[in-house]
Parts: structure tokens; C-alpha cells; sequence
């Protein structure tokens, strides 16, 4: 994943190439490499590392032609180097493809292809949709690549081209892609900014589209071959604000992203069909009887949530700890200890030396960790990367859920490998998290996104909130009143709803907004009785509860509804209405979300 560019029209191919990818720098990445043809040859050039030294490369020795395509790469499948870098080839470099997302089953169709005689450069899964065209094609680069994504499951937007055509052909589903339509030129890109030098003049390419560009102009159709009609709109952005994709901050953009990165964290690693979870690492499951979580604010609440679910799921005992505080309480550990840094960057300092300490102890280490190539990647002894992509907001919102569904997949998968769980218990499960992304997207419908505004606007003048949760849902509400401290400057409490009357009910009036998660669990009830202890002492409740729900809303003077489902993969979609709120709150008060007051995206220094 990260960035793509494409171009075909009369002017100079790299040139274009270039300028675009290095208007998308800001997304973050690896690598960086151009495909550029002239309807006889094409050539391809890549080069780890910043784009500057592939820029530098082309510079000493050029390519020509006046079609192509060029990719940063933000490393999934594969380290960052040279060779896994985009773009990707067939062995005789006919065909040259750039790739975002993740192909589920390229494991897969990776194998059947070597057992007919292909080939493979790279680690990438992204290189097993050349071969697959490779094989389909017989002179019709367009049913070629539609028959490819036929055999392909995941979430890709694919840019393909041929030595022989002048044309591009590109498809998309899940991951983002917009074409831009110049005066006999034309353009593609992962984002609106790579293109706006060129032209206003945009189409947004929809889930399950097919797109081919040529010097006539370009089609679109589905992925069944029938014509597609979408609309040109014309983009009035400025260069900032096209950055952001015209959302009006980067935290409002990411938490609109969190479907799709919630994809990129969960797809090629559950598998439907077959009931499982499969993890890309050396860890044995079981080589340790307890485990350590070291981390740091939301990364911290991540692991909150992290702990309910191993313990729950995968019945290990969990220690949760700050990881400002764990290097200096001399913790107890052992060779039978598992220790995880939960990092957003991997460079946070105090959980660094945390893991430092674990491992002087003898501890493994394992990351849950977004950034590759990290201080911390480099130090612990495995990694689960969460894949939710660059994060600028200096408040985390994809992060924060990319990280707890990562835990979810650990709970999951030593669950399953540990025998803790059933296998019609994983099947039920991964089944359920599957439907993680489109469940958060429907949390970020218009519809609820307006409810939750509402309700910021509201209360935003109020000075104190409290937040209360149960359960895996306790993490929630701290998270929560995190966000909401993080970005309004409102000073917020949170605490599990049970510990209430032992000390915060004392804070109840009627000036007090209360917000409650109270979706469907085995502690509903008690959730609720809690409520009715606020509600007593004239709190004004705020309830969280879940669709269909109607018995509880008199328990609320307003209530947001939220996509109902399985209580262990509740706290990613009931994180949605709390960054909303916060989001809102701030905006309201006219806060600037985006860099709070005091506060650092990653904390360097102890």
C-alpha cells in the first residue's frame, strides 16, 4: 500500500510520474519505483528507501516514453528493499503492475503458479497478479486482468500495463483510486493531490470498477466487462486541503479511513472459509505462560482492550502496564514471559526501554506496532504490524482501532493454536471480525455521524465529563475521555461503570453529561443499573447502545446508536461515536484538532 500514479498522453512520462508520487510523500513510505513505455518497450526503475533516490537515479540515467506508472510502497508483504518495491513484472517484463492493498489468497494462488513453472522475484503477494495475468493474457490486456481478479480476494487498487499497448488498465476494490481527465491526457492516482498540477477535472473510481485509459480517452466498466457511468467532478481544493481529500482536518480524514485500514490489518490474516487465523510469525504460542503489555496513552488503551481479549479468549494472564512506569517497578520476569510493545510509531521511548527491560529479564518481545522499519521493529524479536497506514492526526483514531483488532487476531490465533477455543468458536469469530470494516463504515454513516454531532453541539460548553463502560467495553470509555481531553481541553474522567459509587458519583449533577457504553454484552444489565444510579443523582445520560435497542433508550436523555454485534469486536465500532465526539466538541469550539496544544504525535524523550 501507499501511493500510486499513472499517466498516458503526449507529454514527458517521468516527469509527471515523479512530481505525483512526490506530492503523496506525506502518506508515508518505504520505496519508490516508475514503469515507462512507449507502446514498443517499457522499462521499469526502483529503488528502497526515499523518493529522492529514485529521483536521483533517473536523474543520472533516464527513462523516455510517454506512458507509465510509479508507487511508493508502504512494505506489507515482504521487507523494504529493492526488489519488493512496486512496480512488479513478469519474468520477461512484459506486463508491470503497482498494487495497493493486501491479496488474501496469494499464499495460495502463489503456489499453484510455481507449480506451473512461474517464476517469483519478490515476497510481495502483490507480484502473484502479473503472473496471473501473464497466464490470461492471449493479446487483450483488458480481459486478461479481469480474469486475474477473478481468481484474486482482498482489497487492491491495481494499476496494470503492457510493453505492447499504450494503455493503462486499473481496478479497484476497497483501497482508493481517482482519475484525472486532462486535454488528451489522462491521469491516475491513489489521491487527489498527485494530480492536481495537471488537472481539476476528476472521476472517483467506485468499489468493483474497471478503468482503461488509452490516447483516446478512457472506459469504464465492472468487473463483468458491463459499462459503468460515473460522474467528472471538478476539485476546487487547495494543495492542503487536497492532502487531507477534502475532509477539513487529517483526524477527520483518518477516523473516515478507519474502514480501510481496518481492512489492511485484518484481510490475508482471517481466513472465512476455512474457520482460521493465520499469522505471519516465528512465535511460538507455546513458549510462554503469561504475558506483559507495556504501552503508552491510546496505544495503552489498545492494550487494555488487548488483555480482556487473550485473557477471555486465549485464558493467558495478562499484566498491563505504563510503560513509563513498568522499567521502574522491577517487574517479575521470566523465559516464560511474552512482552508487547504497543507502539503507533515504534519509537515511543518510555515503552522502548520497557521492552529493554523485558528482554534483560529474558522475556520474549513482540510489537504491535504501525510503523515499519522502527527503532522498535529492529530491537524486538517479532513483530504483528497493524497496516492502518501513515497516521498524521496528532490524536490516534485508525491507529487505535488497527491496533486492538490486531489483538483481537492474537487473541484469536493462540486461542486457536492453544486449544482454548473450540474450532466452531474461531469459525464464529473470524466470521464476525471479518465483518469489522463494514460494520465501522455503517458507524460512519451520514445518518449516525449527524446524531453524534448533534450531541457535541450540545454539551460542547460543558466543563467535566464522565465516561463509564464494563467489560472488554471498560477500555472504551477511557479511550474516550482521552480523546475527548486530548483535543476540546474538557477535562474528562472515565471509570468502569461498576466503580462509579465507589467515589466519582459524588462528581453527579445535572450540570454533568455521562457518556455510557451500554451495547449488547453479558453485562448489559448491570451496565444499565449503573445508569439508573446517574440518572438518580441528575446526571445527564449520554448512551451508547446498540441497533435495535429500544427497551433502554428512556434511560437517556439522548442516545447514539451504533452497528450491533459480537461483544469481543465491540470496542473497535464503539470507538467511532467517541472520536466523533471529541471530533465535534473540538470543532465546535473551534479547536485545532489536528495539533493539540502541548502534545507531540510520538513522544521521543522520557
Amino acid at each position: 500500500m501507499c501511493g500510486i500514479v499513472g499517466y498516458i498522453g503526449p507529454k514527458d512520462a517521468q516527469e509527471i510520474l515523479i512530481s505525483g508520487l512526490s506530492k503523496l510523500e506525506y502518506r508515508g513510505y518505504d520505496s519508490a519505483g516508475i514503469a515507462i513505455g512507449d507502446g514498443a518497450c517499457i522499462a521499469t526503475r526502483k529503488k528502497a528507501g526515499k523518493l529522492a533516490n529514485l529521483a536521483e537515479d533517473l536523474e543520472r540515467a533516464p527513462l523516455s516514453g510517454s506512458f507509465g506508472i510509479g508507487h511508493t510502497r508502504w512494505a506489507t508483504h515482504g521487507p523494504p528493499n529493492d526488489t519488493n518495491s512496486h512496480p512488479h513484472t513478469t519474468e520477461n517484463g512484459d506486463i508491470v503492475l503497482v498494487h495497493n492493498g493486501i491479496i488474501e489468497n496469494y499464499l495460495e494462488l502463489k503456489h499453484g503458479l510455481l507449480e506451473r513453472g512461474h517464476e517469483f522475484k519478490s515476497d510481495t503477494d502483490s507480484e502473484v497478479v502479473a503472473h496471473l495475468i501473464e497466464e490470461a493474457y492471449t493479446g487483450d490486456l483488458e480481459e486478461a486482468v479481469r480474469a486475474s481478479l477473478a481468481q484474486v480476494r482482498g482489497a487492491y487498487a491495481l494499476v496494470v500495463t503492457h510493453k505492447d499497448h499504450r494503455e493503462i488498465v486499473a481496478a479497484r476494490t476497497v483501497s482508493p483510486l481517482v482519475m484525472g481527465v486532462g486535454e488528451g491526457e489522462m491521469f491516475l492516482a491513489s489521491d487527489v493531490p498527485a494530480l492536481l498540477n495537471y488537472t481539476r477535472q476528476m472521476v472517483f473510481i467506485q468499489d468493483g470498477d474497471m478503468v482503461i485509459l488509452s490516447d483516446d480517452g478512457y472506459r469504464i466498466t465492472d468487473l463483468q466487462g458491463q459499462p459503468v457511468q460515473r460522474e467528472v467532478e471538478t476539485i476546487d481544493w487547495d494543495a492542503e486541503a487536497a492532502e487531507k481529500g477534502g475532509y477539513d482536518s487529517y483526524m477527520q480524514k483518518e477516523i473516515f479511513e478507519q474502514p480501510q485500514a481496518l481492512s489492511n490489518t485484518l484481510l490475508g490474516r482471517l481466513h472465512d472459509d476455512q474457520g482460521n487465523v493465520e499469522l505471519d510469525t516465528q512465535l511460538d504460542p507455546n513458549s510462554f505462560d503469561r504475558i506483559h503489555i507495556v504501552a503508552c496513552g491510546t496505544a495503552y488503551y489498545a492494550g487494555m482492550v488487548g488483555k480482556y481479549l487473550l485473557e477471555q479468549l486465549a485464558r493467558v494472564p495478562v499484566e498491563l502496564d505504563v510503560a513509563s512506569e513498568y522499567r521502574y517497578r522491577q517487574p517479575v520476569v521470566t523465559d516464560r514471559t511474552l512482552a508487547i510493545a504497543v507502539s503507533q510509531s515504534g519509537e515511543t521511548i518510555d515503552t522502548l526501554e520497557g521492552m529493554r527491560e523485558a528482554k534483560a529479564g529474558g522475556a520474549q518481545t513482540l510489537g504491535v506496532i504501525n510503523a515499519k522499519g522502527s527503532s522498535m521493529t529492529r530491537e524486538l524479536d517479532h513483530t504483528l504490524y497493524v497496516h492502518a497506514g501513515p497516521e498524521i492526526g496528532v490524536a490516534s483514531t485508525k491507529a487505535y482501532t488497527s491496533m486492538v483488532s490486531a489483538f483481537l487476531l492474537l487473541a484469536l490465533w493462540l486461542g486457536q493454536e492453544r486449544g482454548t477455543l473450540s474450532k466452531e468458536e474461531v469459525a464464529r469469530l473470524v466470521h464476525e471480525a471479518r465483518a469489522l470494516p463494514r460494520l465501522v463504515a455503517e458507524a460512519l454513516s451520514d445518518e449516525r455521524v449527524a446524531q453524534v454531532r448533534e450531541v457535541a453541539q450540545k454539551y460542547h460548553q460543558a466543563r467535566d465529563y464522565l465516561f463509564l463502560g464494563r467489560g472488554v467495553n471498560n477500555p472504551t470509555a477511557y479511550e474516550g475521555a482521552l480523546k475527548l481531553k486530548e483535543i476540546s481541553y474538557i477535562h474528562a474522567e472515565a471509570y468502569a461503570a461498576g466503580e462509579m459509587k465507589h467515589g466519582p458519583i459524588a462528581l453527579i449533577d445535572d450540570h454533568l453529561p455521562v457518556v455510557v457504553v451500554a451495547t449488547e454484552s453479558r453485562l448489559l444489565e448491570k451496565t444499565i443499573s449503573n445508569v439508573q444510579e446517574v440518572r438518580a443523582r441528575g446526571g445527564r445520560v449520554i448512551l451508547i447502545l446498540s441497533d435495535g435497542d429500544t427497551e433502554n433508550v428512556q434511560n437517556g436523555e439522548d442516545v447514539i446508536y451504533v452497528p450491533r454485534c459480537d461483544e469481543m469486536i465491540s470496542p473497535i465500532v464503539n470507538a467511532i461515536p467517541m472520536q466523533l465526539l471529541a471530533y465535534f466538541t473540538a470543532d465546535t469550539l473551534g479547536k485545532d484538532v489536528d495539533k493539540p496544544r502541548n502534545l507531540a504525535k510520538s513522544v521521543t524523550v522520557e
